[in-house]
């Protein structure tokens, strides 16, 4: 046996690739928050806008009924004073009332009161109120304010006042009141979001555990005060009570076969080294029995539960180095070996040694070149981001496309020429089901100058500081 290890880096090609990991998007909560504060703008937007219109009108009719209101007194007091009398009231006027009265030449140019938001009202109430020439205008002279333009006898006047009895609140009072009902609509968007994302939350934890084998810590609560979500949670514990109880059959069951098979094994094992003359037909069947006990160690592999896996960091290297030289004994078999240094995969280290150990029985099962009939497996292992990313190559005739995924189903055998060898079919079957377990994936891909690949890709694994 043959063995190189020069630790270099290999580059990624299609050969070695892994499938890219799924992408991952918005959770639950975060949509059901998202999509309650939207529809929170809008119905915000929609209360405004209609507050608004709604206001704007009554509003508009009561300040132009106070001018109106307004024009009448002043009218009335220049009517009934002096000159020097009228003179001193205009300056009271503007002084307390902030309204100026001036004379209305022919002269002056007036721009008309804009018709928009509450304009069109208050010039159409006061033209009710004061009659229907009374001139309302925006600017006189270059002068901004409300203009509203009155005869007392056959004087001309005009009444000024300031546009703001009219136009709209503060914008303080406006942005105080819409930061509030933000803050309010976004709390309250993230507490239904969680109410509603709690119960799913909870589901998938406990569905986790179950997956794990943890059957006790997957109980979920039978006395919320939702129908629909109680009903969820009593059937699903009511499943896993279930599921517990058939696992837990199943240990038993798999104790009693591997007793029940492994003693009369041993017993025609003695049977034959002691009544069998024939040393050529007591050998065969020695080799037919182990076969028969290597079988049974397969399907307890395949079948043993998955709830006592410890993921720790595991050197790779080192466990790698160890199934190599397990094999040490072969003739059949060269290695070579591409891997970086010091490389820590987040792992069982006696289950990931089980793996790797039937990927490279695998290989030298049905990866021998038909021309030296030898087995030339290539190993490499290499970090990428957070993951370890582990190849197991042989160069044999590889396996048809469209069995490649069929490749990890129990007891499946692709082409015949790989199958001439005697198996259980199960092999890659164990090593899908254990780094499924480790939360590792398990990809078989054909390489392009030959070979089947075994690609596996586990966690990360962060040195434990001592």
């Amino acid at each position: 046996m043959e063995i190189s290890n020069p630790f270099n880096l290999l580059t990624p090609t299609e050969d070695n690739e892994l499938e890219p990991a799924p992408q991952r998007g918005l959770s639950l909560f975060w949509r059901t928050f998202v999509l309650l504060v939207l529809l929170l703008i809008c119905s915000v937007w929609t209360w405004t806008e209609t507050l608004h219109e709604l206001e704007a009108e009554p509003r508009s009719i009561q300040t132009a009924r106070q001018i109106a209101s307004l024009v009448n007194l002043s009218r009335a007091a220049v009517m009934h004073s002096d000159a020097i009398t009228r003179v001193s009231l205009f300056k009271t006027m503007k002084d307390q009332e902030h309204v100026v009265i001036v004379p209305r030449e022919p002269k002056d140019i007036a721009e008309p009161l804009d018709i928009e938001h509450l304009g069109q009202y208050v010039s159409d109430e006061l033209k009710r109120q004061l009659g229907p020439n009374t001139l309302v205008a925006s600017r006189v002279n270059n002068v901004e304010g409300l203009w509203i333009g009155f005869t007392i006898d056959k004087d001309h006047y005009w009444l000024q006042t300031n546009r703001d009895r009219f136009d709209q609140p503060a914008g303080r009072i406006w942005l105080i009141w819409l930061a509030s009902a933000a803050a309010l609509s976004l709390t309250g968007a993230a507490f239904i979001a969680r109410l509603i994302n709690r119960p799913l939350k909870d589901l998938s934890y406990a569905a986790s555990r179950i997956r794990e084998g943890d059957f006790e810590a997957s109980v979920l609560n039978e006395t919320v005060n939702t129908n629909e979500i109680r009903a969820v949670n009593v059937g699903f514990n009511r499943m896993t009570q279930k599921l517990a109880k058939i696992e837990e059959d199943r240990a038993v069951m798999l104790a009693g076969i591997s007793h029940d098979l492994r003693t009369p094994l041993a017993r025609l094992r003695l049977e034959t080294e002691l009544s069998v003359p024939d040393e050529q037909a007591r050998a065969g069947m020695a080799i037919d029995i182990e076969q028969l006990d290597a079988i049974i160690d397969k399907f307890l592999d395949y079948a043993r539960p998955g709830n006592n896996i410890q993921l720790v960091p595991v050197s790779l290297n080192n466990t790698v180095q160890a199934c190599v030289t397990n094999m040490r004994k072969r003739n059949d078999v060269v290695f070579k070996i591409a891997m970086e240094a010091h490389l820590l995969a987040l792992a069982d280290a006696v289950e990931l040694q089980r793996v790797i150990t039937n990927l490279l029985e695998n290989a030298v099962r049905y990866g021998k070149s038909i021309d030296t009939g030898m087995a030339e497996i290539d190993i490499s292992a290499r970090y990428q981001d957070k993951q370890v990313l582990l190849r197991v190559r042989d160069h044999g005739i590889g396996v048809a496309a469209e069995q490649l995924k069929q490749l990890t189903t129990p007891f499946f055998r692709g082409e015949a020429a790989r199958t001439e060898a005697k198996g259980t079919g199960l092999g890659l079957a164990i090593v899908d089901k254990t780094v499924s377990r480790m939360g590792g994936t398990f990809v078989l891909t054909n390489a392009s100058s030959g070979g089947l690949c075994a690609n596996i890709q586990l966690q990360r694994g962060i040195p434990i500081q001592s």
